[in-house]
């Protein structure tokens, strides 16, 4: 081969090599422009309303600290805390449940709740050999006015709650009162919210 066609050849690659990287290039830099030109656009969330499920749920604690799951209006998870209306930690669960989800948080009154649990407890029905019972309760627990924040900001309704605890004592004491060597409370009902 000589070396003419040597140069030419090589010659004819730069300049295709030029013209296709100039090419994409010059395609390219509309696609950039056009994108530095979109305008920006505020993220907002979309209110809901509708029929909505929870479950709260504290294993072997007998304290605040519960893991909350709800399905339907409000699809969201994470976890929850007995509180007073001032925020502070409730350990007897007598005031407020406040669920601190994924995309914001709100409270539930759960003082009818509570009231209903002492009363069952008043009366646990315990099984002597196995030193084991369980209760469940029920009671309205209405969204607390005000307390929703993120995407949670304004909501408002009220759900339809059932307690159920399951415990098995610690003998000789087994009236619900005293140690227990396992516990499940389970928080659950269906409502409707809005926000």
């Amino acid at each position: 081969m000589n070396i003419g066609k040597i140069a030419s050849m090589t010659a004819a690659a730069v300049l295709a090599s030029a013209a296709a990287v100039a090419g994409c290039a010059s395609a390219a830099a509309p696609a950039a422009t056009t994108a530095r030109a979109a305008p920006a656009r505020a993220v907002t969330t979309a209110s809901a309303s509708g029929a909505t499920r929870i479950m709260a749920y504290s294993v072997n604690s007998d304290g605040p600290d519960f893991r909350a799951i709800m399905t339907g209006a409000v699809g969201d998870y994470g976890p929850a805390v007995t509180v007073y209306p001032d925020g502070k930690v409730d350990p007897e669960h007598t005031s407020e449940l406040e669920l601190n989800l994924s995309h914001g948080s709100f409270r539930l009154s759960i003082a009818r709740l509570d009231a209903e649990v002492v009363r069952a407890y008043r009366h646990w029905p315990s099984s002597a050999a196995t030193c084991s019972g369980s209760i469940t309760v029920g009671a309205l627990a209405p969204v607390v006015a005000g307390s929703g924040t993120g995407a949670y900001r304004g909501i408002a309704g009220r759900f339809s709650m059932t307690v159920t605890i399951d415990e098995v004592d610690v003998k000789p004491v087994c009236n619900g009162t005293g140690k227990f060597l396992s516990q499940v409370i389970l928080m659950a009902g269906d409502g409707t919210v809005s926000y």
